[in-house]
């Protein structure tokens, strides 16, 4: 069945946490933090339409040079998402450089700044490359319950855990997905493409049956198109089944509030990306330095129900020794474990 969107590490396990989630048939990703992202190249943070940053360390926010970097004066805007004081701290940012050429740049770059309040509701501000990025439009971040975006075919979640200072723990969702008769493609004399997207989200919608969908495709032929109705092609479909859900979760303390707040947020995970910054035989380390041991990233990962752990964030006192913390996140996931 294809998938929506395919998410990966920007780093190797030792390096800066985030996660790039690339969607197949779009020329469009979402990112989750920001933290060193120089291992991206320019053409994946072009496709950046949004970006979720759980808290401002540095190690998770000292990209945001780069990335306006990269795309200004090539990107007409980007939407970015953290935690409380996240405004200021965008706008404190932009004004630590000097904008007196940018006004000029024939693509205006709009930042989208949204804060999620820990105590619920949130705010909202836009810097513009016009503006030579002054804050302006300040506004009410108008968000349901802890869902912090949410479109046609997918929603992005997030609560705030506890880290000595409010984190977010996000979950990308699905809504659905469908399954697609390949031997009907074939009858049809067309291919797998983009249009199948297009397709899925007419039939997601409820859109009306004489709606038209451009049938693009190649083939050894060279390339063809064609438009049909959501009507004459309903019958590509053989299922509507749940979509699937991946989980990001990094800098918090093991304690019981955390783990029943990343259970409330994303139980039954098909995929979780969790810190698993210290050894278990550090867990005081660990507690002082409110981070997740690898055994308690497995133990989260187990109570959630998550299908697949992947843990990342791990000190560098383990340099050459990664095998060690994957092993004990398995081992405490896979068995039957007292926290």
């Amino acid at each position: 069945m294809h998938a929506l969107f395919e998410p990966r590490l920007v780093n190797d396990a030792f390096g800066d946490p985030g996660l790039y989630v690339d969607f197949r048939d779009e020329r469009r990703a979402l990112l989750f933090d920001l933290g060193d992202i120089s291992s991206l190249l320019p053409g994946q943070l072009m496709r950046l339409s949004h970006v979720f940053v759980t808290h401002t360390h540095m190690d998770h926010f000292c990209g945001f040079d780069y990335l306006l970097r990269v795309t200004l004066g090539r990107k007409a805007g980007i939407v970015l998402f953290g935690g409380p004081d996240f405004l200021e701290q965008v706008e404190h940012k932009l004004r630590a450089y000097t904008w007196n050429v940018v006004h000029r740049y024939e693509v205006e770059l709009v930042i989208d700044a949204r804060e999620i309040g820990a105590g619920g509701g949130g705010r909202r501000a836009l810097f513009s490359s016009r503006n030579r990025f002054a804050r302006e439009a300040d506004a009410v971040f108008e968000r349901s319950d802890d869902v912090v975006h949410d479109e046609a075919t997918f929603r992005v979640r997030g609560r705030f855990v506890d880290h000595d200072i409010p984190c977010v723990a996000y979950v990308i969702e699905e809504k659905a997905r469908v399954k697609v008769a390949k031997d009907q493609l074939a009858a049809l004399g067309v291919s797998a493409g983009a249009w199948l997207r297009e397709l899925q989200h007419a039939v997601l919608t409820g859109a009306p049956e004489e709606a038209p969908i451009q049938v693009l495709w190649r083939d050894r032929h060279g390339d063809h198109a064609m438009t049909r109705q959501v009507a004459e092609l309903r019958h590509l479909i053989l299922a509507i089944v749940p979509g699937r859900r991946i989980g990001y979760v990094t800098d918090l303390r093991y304690t019981e509030s955390n783990v029943e707040t990343l259970f409330q947020l994303m139980h039954d995970v098909d995929q979780l990306f969790i810190e698993g910054v210290f050894l278990d035989e550090d867990k005081a380390h660990g507690l002082r330095k409110n981070h997740l041991t690898a055994r308690q990233a497995g133990l989260i990962a187990r109570r959630i129900g998550a299908r697949a752990v992947v843990p990342f964030h791990f000190s560098p006192r383990y340099e050459g020794r990664s095998g060690e913390l994957i092993a004990e996140v398995q081992a405490a996931w896979s068995q039957t474990s007292s926290c």
